[in-house]
Order: structure tokens, then sequence, then C-alpha cells
């Protein structure tokens, strides 16, 4: 049986070779759908490697109030067309004050630059640093991690103490040759002395959360101050199982701070850490399912097109099938001799697709700074497909090259 695949594939590379053209480009049909498929999956798998790392950090147990809901906004695939009023920093120091859930840890903060230039002596960075002012829950609520340090206190919160939490990313550019921790950096003529240090995080959706400066909210607003800031809020709940009903006391209470009557419609978003993350991935799923239409389609040319050429193949070597049953093939040999062509043609497109469709999503999701891993499920799903594409196109040439007449096929001009 082994001496009869062995030889049934020599005759298969040695008619493939005879027919180059038109395999290699059944070959290339059979790639871009395996490439297509393989690719789009990979670069959805990193994107959701990248979603779930980046959103577990703040674990299932928080939610945000801000001027939107923006997963809301990821569901419809528009923006929201309500035009909300910004959080001022007043209404989110109110709902700080009177949001008295019990066990609840609350942190007001906003993006005050992200183009910021950090200096520390004579050496600088790239106006690239994001400067965030930020009270002492911040931390907490985030689920970041003071490596070196520690976290601000209440105390230097209140009194507007020049001091600072860097991210990793920052403290290598500063302080090539150690620990930037106390020493002092300054951005925009004031300086601050460095308390504590973030364990590193990577970056989210090509943003780089190691590149950053938190500072007392206070010092922020009087240093980068703009009439039109948007504060945003975050709570932390200790148990998950009480998120929802946090959820409607924070509402509730809200809607107090805004003055709000049970006739008015909610003017604000609260959203659950993890409620984006589903929405993204819904929508990534529909992009996933969008890739299999496609992928299909084409795979289903490339089988039509393999069929065809296995046809021409049955019929201009007619005479060969002819000498072959007279010399004592039978059908049965036959059958695998030409099924074993479309297994190598098939395997060849399959292979080729699916190594540059692995070397293309690695590509775009180093490009764009996403989580790569093997994709062993797309792997397995186009050797699959491979496989079923070259039943499906070399059943019905091997079935009729088996049944030729040896006396007609002999005859066979």
């Amino acid at each position: 049986m082994i001496g009869l695949v062995i030889e049934n594939t020599k005759i298969a590379l040695g008619a493939i070779r005879s027919q180059l053209l038109r395999t290699i480009l059944t070959v290339l049909i059979i790639a871009i759908g395996i490439l297509a498929l393989v690719a789009i999956l990979t670069v959805v798998g990193a994107l959701k490697n990248t979603m779930t790392n980046n959103f577990a950090s703040m674990g299932a147990n928080t939610f945000n109030i801000s001027q939107y809901d923006f997963s809301d906004q990821i569901k419809s695939g528009q923006s929201n067309k309500k035009v909300n009023p910004r959080i001022s920093f007043s209404e989110a120091q109110q709902f700080k004050e009177n949001y008295a859930y019990p066990f609840a840890t609350t942190a007001v903060y906003f993006n005050a630059n992200q183009t910021s230039e950090i200096k520390y002596n004579n050496i600088k960075t790239d106006p690239k640093v994001s400067v965030l002012g930020v009270d002492a829950g911040y931390v907490a609520t985030k689920g970041l991690e003071v490596v070196q340090g520690r976290n601000f206190s209440g105390i230097e919160i209140d009194n507007n103490l020049n001091v600072c939490i860097i991210g990793s990313d920052l403290e290598k550019a500063l302080f090539k040759e150690g620990s930037g921790l106390n020493k002092t950096i300054s951005v925009r003529g004031n300086k601050f002395k460095v308390i504590g240090v973030l364990k590193p995080i990577g970056s989210t959706f090509g943003n780089n959360e190691d590149n950053r400066m938190l500072i007392p909210i206070h010092n922020a607003r009087s240093i980068f101050s703009s009439p039109n800031t948007n504060y945003q809020i975050d709570v932390l709940m200790p148990d998950k199982n009480l998120i929802d009903e946090a959820i409607d006391q924070a509402t509730l209470t809200m809607r107090n701070v805004r003055n709000l009557t049970p006739t008015n419609e909610t003017n604000f978003g609260i959203e659950r850490s993890d409620s984006t993350l589903r929405s993204l991935t819904s929508n990534l799923n529909a992009l996933e399912g969008g890739a299999w239409v496609i992928s299909i389609i084409t795979i289903m040319g490339s089988s039509i097109a393999l069929m065809n050429i296995m046809l021409v193949s049955v019929t201009e070597r007619t005479r060969e099938i002819g000498i072959r049953k007279s010399l004592g093939a039978n059908s049965r040999t036959i059958a695998m001799q030409f099924f074993t062509e479309t297994l190598v043609i098939s395997f060849m497109g399959g292979i080729l697709g699916i190594c540059n469709g692995v070397l293309i999503g690695f590509l775009v999701a180093k490009g764009l700074d996403f989580d790569f891993n093997i994709p062993w499920n797309a792997i397995s799903w186009a050797v699959i497909i491979s496989g079923v594409v070259a039943i499906l196109s070399g059943l019905i040439p091997a079935i009729k090259a088996s049944k030729l007449d040896p006396v007609e096929a002999l005859r066979y001009e």
C-alpha cells in the first residue's frame, strides 16, 4: 500500500510538472482563498488578545461614568446623535462626595495632555508623553500596579503637592542608568518629585500606556487649563456580583448631581469595564464571519478550477490510462493516481496560503501593536478546507478516469 502511494505521488508530481502553468494558476487561486481566511483570522485573533489583556487589567468589577456610553456607539456602528453636556470638575467632585455605596472606590481624572515633553536635568523626551490629572483612587480603579515607590496619598492630592507617578517607558527614557524614584522631573516648567513607577502594561490600540505621567488633579487643572475639559469617573467594587446594584445607585446619584427630573432623559454614559470588550468582540465576530464568506466564495472558485483542470487532464491522458490498464493497473489504482494529483495541488495551495496568511497577519498585528499568537485555529481550519477542496475537486475526475475502457482508451488520439 505504501509503495502504491509513493508511486502515485511520483506520477502526480510528473503530471504536475507537465502542466506547470495551469497548476501554478490553480495553486494560486487556492492559496488566495486560504490566505484571506488565515490572514484575517490571525489579525482578528491578535486584536482579541490585545483587547482581552487590556480590559482584563481593569477587571469585571469596575464601571466608568463619562459624557457618552461608548459601548452603545460601538454596537450601533455610529456616533451618538444626542449631544450630552460634558462632565465638569464640580459635577465629578459632587458625585464623588455624594456617592455612598459601601466599599466602593471612586476616582476622578482627566486627560490633561497627550503631547507633553518631560525633562530631567539636560534630558528631555519626545513630545509624546500623556499627562493625566488624577486623584488617589485612579491607580486602584484602573487596575494599575506601582512596582517602585507608592501611590498618591489623599493629603498629597488635597494639598496640590508636586509629586507624580510615571510609566516604565518614561522612566527608561529619562533615567537610562537607574531608577527614577525620588528624582525631580518637569513638565511645562513645573517640577514634580517621582514617588512611584508603574508596572509595564504595553499598548492599547496603538497608544503606549507606559509612556505617561500621573500628577495630582488640581495641579493638572492649573497647568493644563481648558474651559472644555471633560472629566471622567471610575468606580471600583470589591465584589463583581454587586456591580449592577452599584451602577443603579451611581445613575441615581449622577442624575441628582445634574438635577434631572424623572421625566428627563439621562444625559451621561455609564458602562462596565467589560461592556466595551463585549461590544468590540461582537463586531470582530462579524468581521470573522465576513472573512469566512469571502474565503468560501474564493475556495469554491478554486475547487471548480481544480476540478476542470483534472477533467482536462483525464481527457488529455486517455491513451496513458489505456496503456496503464492494459499493463495490469486496475480501476482503483487509476482513481488513486488522479486523486493523489488533486491532493498534491490542493495542499500545495493550502501550504502557500497558510504561510503567507500567517506572515501577513503577523506583520499587520505587529504594525498595530497587537498581541500576536500563532493562529492554530485558523491553520487547522485551513488544513481542513484544503482537504475538503481536494476531495470535492478530485472525486469526479478520479471516478471518470477509473471507468475508462482500456480498449477505447488505446484507440484515443
